[in-house]
């Protein structure tokens, strides 16, 4: 059962686009866009991207895709639940890598370190752009009230009735044949630059769908992008008269009569007793053209004309001048400019004679801020609500949930809805924005509490949206004046406006007749943000008394809020610099499958004192990396990324691992630490199959062999990183194709008060099956052998060894003589030719001939070309010159200097690397299509 909601429905003469219908029922779903390009950096980071994951677009724009959004995948392993690391990007590229797009669940962490339940759509994009296209949508929403529904032809927009809802916890993503093409509203989503190959790729892989249970499955249409944004609000306050338009305007002022004081002591008795209802006042512009600027005195409550300030009693005999303090109505604000050198706002329409301009937010005189606690008879209960303000609010660290409190301690006892909207660069950037404030600041929803017994507010926008707004709105007055504003009643005539910044002009119905307040939350001389409060027609409107307290409970919630970024700030500085120390994706080498896992010892902790890497070396070669740091805590994980640095730089000279770890030990002792370290450090030759490692007192490692058997290795245990005068011997093993190496750290094998021989005998039992991928491989062993209990981490690598077939290798030796160049141009044509690769051809046989020309030049006694063919063509010269060769500008009619460059052009990836003896200079070039 379904029931209609608060959106305007195409008028029934509306002309609907072709491709527009998918069918008779399609789900309406804010659909999240992110294209990443075939380097793997994100193209296009659309506007519901921005507000679903946080990250804003010119800062995720052109960034590498790896990295941006972590994820943590469960699994139950056994007793215990273990969380898998990963990249969003990456696992939808590996799940999209045979060419076939996926669709479902996967969990990520967003800019704010919150887990969001994501549902995603990837398509793998065709044709030589290549790269990946990603949607997405917030589960949460669809699976709590549902999906908004299209029925009929004119896409009448339904949305779950309020029994059917909590009831869609099945809801998943699917995909559905493209059936008559894509609709228009899908079409359109796509950026246009990229339009044509991603309407191929969607249109071949399914249109996206949500399955409801397993015989519903509806289609995806992508909502309205622009409710509620800046565009939505850029026509807002357009009916309110400026104030040069005020002054033009002829005609005399109208006189307002004094106050009787049988209507002062009316006026005053109506402020103590707030249970009884009270006139309302509407705000309208055509009374605002009439009564052009604010009287000295204040008429009683009936008669004062829509559009003045409310103002605070008069006591008896005696005359109260307006507070300043507390608000100001639209009027008062439309009529305000900031001073352009910062001191207090300054009115630019022309004063009446005899009144004195007072902006909502300047300062006053104590007795004047307290007068209304005064005179107005509810001291107590305004101070009650700031001593639960105090108490209820800021008692966690966490920015949402403090905004959260604040908004739940307002409603229902002060208004009826409440949110708390952030200044979004204050949440994304690490510094505080230098400029202040202005029409262009996007604001972001992080808090939203509503009275459901009030009514519907499914009209408002979510939280996690962004907004703009413009200084003409209430709003935008409240943010960049730094002063509260008060609107006490919303007129029909203006509804309107404030019904687009709430999420649509067909909700004017909504929100005509309620009395709004916005209020700015500024901390440490920072507008962080406002704070937006709604009351309904059926309670008092909002007041300068209300006013006056809620810019105090603001200024406290705010400190609040601020102390909340603060410490969410070191947080983040924190969490990157943690998990920059430990990859997060397998390196995609051929000839071998590597996973990894790692646990820390401590939950609260990202990383702790154990690394391990997988390092490409030349000739198709990996070296393959575990080690453990001595020691917990904050300095085992500083010591673990000097060492885990050290040892990448170290691999670049692809060194034998018995001088690798005796460098890595003379570096230790140079950088003065006194943490020791155990290491295991392995290099895997997958053309002639076979491993050579070493030791500096780590874990042995063990080798499962094809038929399920695992071996102990017994290499030279050498002492840890950090002793000095022990040697590293190194061992070299063969190993044959379909065979499993395993390393791990003594926090896996290790049991306190036990043996860690024991791990090791339940290591190298059959617990690996040479026919389970390494993913599997991982799982399996820490579902037998860890456990909650230990404290100690837990880093495990495991590698199958697949090794390239010699028919997928050729490899020359070529003599230090300049027509060797010739020759090997026609040994590259031919080899191409032989792997039916005649296309790269022509590329090849000039890249080839650059190298081999400088190696020639340079080289002593031998020169080597090698082409290695897997999933991409890798073509490497190498000399017993060490000297690494620069890439340097060229003359403009010189004759040398170029082979560098035309490398850097043509080819996909290239570079240079050291041997034992000399160097190697690469280049890769993509396969074609077949």
């Amino acid at each position: 059962m379904v029931a209609e909601s608060n959106s305007t429905p195409r008028s029934a003469g509306a002309e609907t686009a072709p491709g527009d219908l998918p069918g008779s029922v399609a789900a309406l779903v804010r659909l999240a866009l992110v294209l990443v390009d075939r380097t793997g950096r994100i193209a296009q980071w659309s506007r519901a991207a921005e507000e679903l994951f946080g990250h804003r677009a010119d800062a995720a724009t052109d960034r590498p895709a790896s990295g941006l959004l972590p994820a943590l995948e469960s699994r139950v392993l056994g007793r215990c639940a273990v969380r898998r690391r990963c990249d969003a990007f990456d696992t939808l590229a590996e799940l999209t890598a045979a060419g076939r797009p996926w669709a479902g669940r996967l969990t990520v962490r967003d800019r704010e370190e919150h887990q969001r339940d994501v549902l995603w759509w990837a398509y793998p994009v065709p044709g030589p752009s290549g790269g990946l296209l990603a949607l997405a949508a917030d589960a949460r929403p669809l699976r709590t009230t549902g999906p908004r529904l299209a029925l009929g032809e004119r896409l009448l927009p339904f949305s779950a009735a309020p029994a059917a809802r909590g009831g869609f916890h099945a809801l998943t993503a699917a995909l559905v044949p493209a059936v008559g093409g894509l609709p228009g509203p899908l079409a359109r989503l796509l950026p246009a630059a990229h339009r044509s190959p991603l309407l191929e790729a969607v249109a071949s892989g399914g249109l996206p769908a949500l399955r409801l249970d397993a015989a519903t499955v509806l289609p995806v249409l992508p909502s309205d992008a622009q409710t509620g944004t800046a565009h939505a609000a850029a026509g807002l306050g357009r009916r309110y008269p400026t104030a040069q338009q005020r002054a033009a305007r002829p005609g005399p002022l109208p006189v307002q009569r004094e106050a009787a004081p049988q209507d002062q002591h009316a006026q005053h008795t109506q402020h103590e007793r707030r249970d009884q209802p009270e006139r309302r006042e509407l705000l309208d512009p055509r009374a605002q053209h009439e009564q052009r600027e604010p009287v000295q005195r204040p008429a009683t409550v009936g008669a004062r004309p829509a559009g003045t300030p409310s103002f605070p009693p008069r006591a008896a005999g005696r005359e109260v001048p307006p507070p300043t303090g507390g608000g100001a109505t639209i009027e008062q604000q439309a009529a305000v400019e900031p001073s352009a050198d910062g001191l207090p706002p300054r009115r630019t329409g022309p004063t009446p004679s005899g009144t004195v301009p007072a902006p909502a937010g300047a300062e006053c005189p104590a007795s004047g801020r307290l007068g209304p606690f005064l005179t107005n008879g509810q001291a107590g209960e305004q101070l009650a609500l700031l001593n639960e303000v105090g108490g209820k609010v800021g008692t966690t660290l966490d920015l949402g949930f403090t905004a959260h409190e604040l908004c739940q301690v307002l409603v229902p006892r002060v208004a009826d809805f409440a949110c708390v909207d952030l200044v979004d660069g204050l949440i994304s950037d690490s510094e505080l924005p230098v400029a202040r404030p202005d029409d262009d600041t996007m604001l972001r929803r992080v808090a939203l509490v509503f009275n459901e017994a009030g009514g519907a507010w499914d009209h408002v926008l979510s939280e996690g949206s962004l907004v703009s707004m413009p200084r003409r709105t209430p709003p935008g007055m409240a943010l960049q004046l730094n002063q509260p504003v008060l609107v006490p009643v919303i007129s029909d005539d203006v509804a309107v406006d404030y019904a687009i910044a709430l999420g649509g002009a067909q909700l004017a119905p909504v929100v005509s007749g309620r009395s709004m307040l916005v209020v700015p939350l500024s901390a440490r001389g920072t507008v962080l943000g406002i704070l937006k409060l709604l009351r309904l027609p059926d309670r008092t409107p909002f007041d300068e008394s209300d006013a006056a307290t809620l810019k105090e409970l603001a200024v406290r919630a705010a400190l609040s809020l601020d102390n909340a970024r603060l410490h969410r700030a070191e947080a983040r500085v924190a969490t990157t610099l943690q998990r920059s120390m430990i990859p997060t994706r397998p390196p995609q080498i051929p000839g071998v499958q590597i996973a990894h896992r790692y646990l820390p010892g401590d939950p609260k902790a990202e990383v702790g004192g154990d690394w391990f890497d997988a390092i490409q070396l030349p000739g198709s070669r990996v070296a393959l990396v575990v080690g453990d740091v001595m020691g917990h805590g904050i300095h085992s994980a500083a010591a673990m990324g000097r060492f885990r640095t050290a040892m990448q730089t170290l691999a670049a000279l692809d060194l034998p691992p018995g001088q690798l770890l005796r460098h890595l030990d003379n570096l230790a002792h140079k950088l003065g630490d006194d943490h020791l370290a155990t290491c295991l450090y392995a290099v895997y030759d997958p053309i002639n199959r076979t491993c050579e490692l070493a030791s500096a007192g780590h874990v042995p490692p063990v080798l499962v062999h094809p038929d399920g058997t695992g071996e102990l290795l017994e290499i030279p245990a050498g002492a840890p990183i950090g002793v000095g005068g022990v040697p590293f011997v190194a061992k070299t093993i063969d190993v044959s194709d379909g065979s499993m190496l395993v390393l791990c750290t003594d926090g896996l094998v290790e049991v306190r008060g036990g043996d860690i021989g024991a791990g090791l005998a339940a290591l190298c039992g059959n617990l690996i099956d040479p026919q389970q991928s390494p993913e599997q491989a991982c799982d399996e062993v820490l579902r037998r052998l860890h456990s909650d209990d230990r404290k100690d981490d837990v880093a495990l690598l495991v590698a199958r060894f697949d090794g390239v077939a010699p028919s997928e290798v050729a490899t020359w030796d070529l003599t230090v003589d300049h027509r060797e160049v010739r020759r090997a141009r026609s040994l590259v044509r031919e080899q191409l030719s032989a792997w039916h690769l005649e296309a790269l051809s022509d590329t090849t046989e000039l890249l080839v001939s650059e190298l081999v020309t400088n190696a020639v030049r340079v080289a002593r006694d031998t020169v080597q070309l090698q082409l290695i063919r897997v999933d991409k063509l890798l073509v490497e010269v190498s000399d017993d010159n060490h000297n690494l060769p620069s890439l340097e500008p060229a003359e403009q009619l010189g004759e040398t200097g170029r082979g560098l460059t035309l490398v850097t052009k043509l080819a996909e990836r290239w570079g240079t690397a050291r041997k034992a003896v000399g160097k190697v200079v690469w280049f890769e070039l993509l396969l074609p299509h077949a």
